[in-house]
């Protein structure tokens, strides 16, 4: 899920952190087999899932708490914990589908299904049971609105974002709405319903996975056409379209980041922040226009990476002022102010 949407160097989505996978033995021989907690890890790509949770911990943070509720830590940790199993049911299920990709591609052939150190029906069952543990938690400990947000998302990764990959570019739009999804699922289990603020978020998550996954891509365009996916950078040989996409939508950063002190969740510092920091990925997306190199795109890269927690810091450090107009018992109505 997501995640982040979607595709990284391991096949997870654009916004999650590369994991490593299995190294072949010398002469093709198949690497020794991993424990049982590293398979695991890696069919529920764990990296993956920390940026899930870390985006869905600050939307629950930054979201206005009705007045009275009590349990605010108690909700935040069943909220963490409802949206892992909800994001790694949907890693490991991906992985089931695309398991003969994975095979044809250097990067994820040690992976345990195309490595033969799980059994596909295995990892479905387990899948399906652990993302629907998760959505059940989030309804029951939080809100409904949330285990649907989550359900949706594991939908829309599984049979819309997977499918995809193969067939069309568009592929990369449908993963960054799964990827900005998570903090939307913070907001909702802490508030219960929809407001600015929550959209503000999946803006800027939405927005910050395009030319974070474009760079990404760039750097593993070979590798993505020996898997047989469709992405973008594989199609552009010379790579001005890519560079011309990643130059927008880091120049798009700039607005949507604002969008958070516009809503109220953020303060003016946050601002400041965002916009420094739009910038600063701008520049670089220009300098791979002008240069489209590998050094270049991964210049850009790694500074997505330091982008996204820079911001989100900035946005839980200078948290805006919101207020409620109902209590949890007359059903929560979020009013949001500008903040101060």
């Amino acid at each position: 899920m997501s995640t982040v949407h979607e595709q990284a160097p391991d096949g997870t989505a654009p916004g999650a952190i590369p994991a490593a996978s299995a190294t072949a033995a010398a002469g093709g021989a198949a690497a020794a087999s991993p424990g049982h907690a590293a398979v695991w890890s890696q069919l529920s790509k764990a990296r993956l899932s920390a940026l899930v949770l870390l985006t869905t911990a600050v939307g629950y943070v930054v979201a206005p708490w009705p007045a009275g509720a009590e349990g605010w830590w108690p909700r935040l940790l069943w909220t963490c914990l409802g949206t892992g199993m909800a994001a790694a049911s949907a890693a490991m299920l991906n992985q089931v589908a695309e398991k003969r990709r994975d095979a044809l591609m250097r990067r994820t052939a040690g992976r345990p299904l195309p490595a033969g150190h799980a059994r596909p029906v295995t990892v479905f069952v387990v899948g399906v049971v652990v993302g629907y543990a998760g959505c059940a938690l989030l309804a029951m400990f939080t809100t409904v609105l949330a285990a649907s947000f989550a359900a949706v998302n594991i939908l829309l990764y599984v049979l819309l974002y997977t499918p995809l990959k193969p067939r069309t570019t568009l592929n990369t739009l449908v993963g960054a709405v799964t990827g900005a999804i998570p903090p939307v699922i913070g907001w909702t289990a802490a508030t219960g319903t929809m407001a600015p603020g929550a959209w503000a978020l999946f803006g800027i998550l939405f927005v910050w996975q395009l030319p974070h996954f474009l760079a990404l891509a760039w750097l593993y365009r070979v590798d993505y056409l020996a898997g047989g996916f469709v992405m973008l950078p594989s199609l552009d040989p010379d790579g001005t379209a890519t560079a011309q996409a990643t130059l927008l939508t880091s120049l798009m950063l700039v607005p949507v980041g604002l969008l958070a002190t516009l809503t109220g969740v953020a303060g003016f510092a946050y601002a400041g922040v965002a916009l420094v920091s739009g910038l600063w990925m701008s520049w670089l997306a220009l300098r791979f226009l002008q240069e489209r190199s590998d050094a270049r795109a991964r210049k850009l890269f790694l500074a997505s990476l330091a982008y996204l927690p820079i911001l989100l810091g900035a946005m839980v450090l200078d948290r805006g002022s919101s207020v409620t107009t109902a209590t949890p018992g007359e059903g929560v109505m979020i009013l949001e102010v500008p903040g101060q």
